[in-house]
């Protein structure tokens, strides 16, 4: 007798959050790094400061720290290389920092609240991984549910022995969402590692270009530009998102929902994401 093939579909969707679903222009983090490092006396660039970004922030610093141009302005002011106590400081002194950076430009990404309403009437689970702890997500997630978005479940930095790009925060969302097959999950992100975690998982993946790290700027200082100048920083924004091989670009969580029912139709045809 034939067996009956299960048909898989769009169950759950991951979203990041600074740059995905929050802050237009991942602005939050890069201010908090820019202050922590002049407050030693090292001077950093934003362009600087978001080069790691996607992972959790104790290996942020870290790997600011380890930037040639950083390192060498450590070493001048502190004598030697830093250790890990250094980096164990840094971060106790970035989290105020961030909370408040977080307060400033907790706002929705535009079509995000739309987003989750349409995916909740289809019966498709929100959950969120983020290199945020704990502690500045209790202060993201009041905000970010105020103005109409919250995840069902959530995995953050320090909830797993390893952050991105592993896959230990995405099991550990669908282990909550009580869904096994990464084939029928989504991740939505603007960092590479963020969307080398989704490939790690095994599940689609859609890099978010325009709103989020890769270009870097508020809506409000987008909107500012001249037309030609805005279209030439979209496209430079899509062409690097593209070098990080998601199976799919968009602008921003705005333009998701085609690409959920076009997963679909691949799916029906036995299609798997690129990483497999």
């Amino acid at each position: 007798m034939v067996g009956l093939m299960i048909k898989t579909s769009v169950e759950a969707i991951i979203f990041d959050w600074a740059g995905t679903t929050v802050d237009f222009g991942s602005r939050a983090p890069m201010g908090a790094f820019v202050k922590l490092f002049q407050s030693e006396g090292v001077e950093m660039t934003i362009s600087q400061a978001r080069i790691p970004m996607g992972i959790n922030k104790w290996d942020h610093i870290n790997a600011l720290l380890n930037l040639p141009e950083i390192k060498s302005q450590w070493i001048r002011i502190h004598g030697r290389p830093h250790i890990s106590a250094d980096v164990d400081r840094l971060l106790e002194v970035f989290v105020p920092m961030n909370k408040v950076s977080i307060r400033e430009c907790g706002q929705l990404i535009p079509g995000i609240s739309e987003l989750t309403k349409t995916l909740r009437e289809r019966h498709i689970k929100i959950g969120s991984t983020t290199g945020y702890t704990k502690e500045l997500l209790d202060i993201l997630v009041p905000i970010a549910k105020e103005q109409g978005y919250e995840a069902d479940v959530l995995s953050y930095s320090g909830d797993t022995p390893l952050g991105r790009p592993s896959a230990q925060m995405m099991h550990k969302c669908a282990l909550q969402l009580g869904l096994d097959n990464p084939l029928s999950f989504i991740k939505v992100d603007d960092t590479l590692p963020g969307i080398e975690e989704g490939k790690a998982f095994g599940c689609w993946t859609v890099g978010v270009a325009v709103s989020g790290n890769v270009l870097g700027l508020s809506l409000e200082e987008l909107n500012a530009l001249p037309r030609e100048e805005s279209e030439y920083l979209k496209d430079s924004a899509r062409g690097k998102m593209k070098e990080m091989q998601p199976d799919y670009v968009i602008d921003s969580v705005a333009d998701l929902l085609p690409l959920v029912d076009k997963i679909n139709r691949r799916l029906d045809l036995g299609e798997k994401p690129i990483s497999l």
